[in-house]
């Protein structure tokens, strides 16, 4: 499954499924698909997604040490998002995603 982030003030961000629920879950949502952050929420929901990308950071650097195996971190993962939510944030629109 794919999911397709949509905002007025960005362009369309596209993510597999697993990784967009997710980073949806880590922003306080239920991971619905489709579904939406009305304007209003989206600082609050830029703000939950850091903190959970910090302690999914914190939890996966000792195993990344014992894997021994090179792993693109969630936290890269989330950049093209985060730069969609405050590019919403900053003009003040929804983001919807299906």
């Amino acid at each position: 499954m794919l999911v397709t982030f949509t905002t007025k003030a960005y362009a369309d961000i596209t993510m597999f499924g697993d990784i967009a629920l997710s980073l949806l879950k880590m922003m306080g949502h239920s991971g619905t698909v489709p579904s939406a952050i009305l304007a209003v929420d989206v600082p609050e929901a830029i703000t939950l997604l850091k903190g959970g990308l910090e302690a999914k950071a914190e939890q996966m650097s000792s195993q990344d040490i014992n894997d021994g195996e090179a792993k693109v971190s969630m936290h890269n993962r989330a950049l093209p998002l985060l730069t969609l939510l405050a590019a919403a944030a900053k003009e003040q629109a929804d983001v919807m995603w299906k």
